[in-house]
């Protein structure tokens, strides 16, 4: 049960999410699909509290402290440049973007990057869930194609 618990809060950890979850499972013994299903589900968790607050928690932290300042002005830049890419092909772009298991990528940045573009969470949320899906498939299946090598 421990190992379900600690793959669901790393799949939640930004960054990590399920990319490093799911191998990170599998190494302490769990079922790859199990691994993937509950890194999916960990994966989902913040990404209606990031829409939602997100621009809130940002102008919170602008308040606070130059160096807080600095930091978001970086996020928010970086999420609008991959932003530009996602608006061109709308909801399915931010599928696609989340989809991708690389670095930079993922429901973290797919979530500002929908708030960022005033998504609404039913077109939003689904898009994201469809995108972390199909990296958890990914990376479940490069994960077990590296076990049987």
């Amino acid at each position: 049960m421990s190992k379900i618990i600690t793959t669901l809060l790393i799949s939640m950890v930004p960054v990590v999410e399920l990319r490093g979850a799911i191998p990170i499972a599998v190494a302490q013994g769990v079922d790859p699909w199990q691994a993937m299903l509950i890194s999916i589900i960990g994966n989902m968790i913040p990404v209606p509290f990031i829409i939602v607050f997100i621009r809130s928690i940002f102008k919170w932290m602008r308040g606070k402290s130059e160096r807080l300042n600095a930091w978001v002005t970086k996020m928010e830049n970086k999420a609008a440049v991959k932003a530009e890419k996602v608006q061109k092909y709308e909801k399915m772009g931010l599928c696609i973007f989340v989809a991708i298991p690389l670095p930079g990528t993922g429901a973290w940045t797919g979530a500002l990057i929908a708030a960022m573009l005033d998504m609404r969470l039913k077109s939003a949320v689904p898009m994201i869930f469809l995108g972390v899906c199909i990296a958890g498939l990914i990376v479940t299946l490069l994960t077990i194609g590296v076990i049987s090598l």
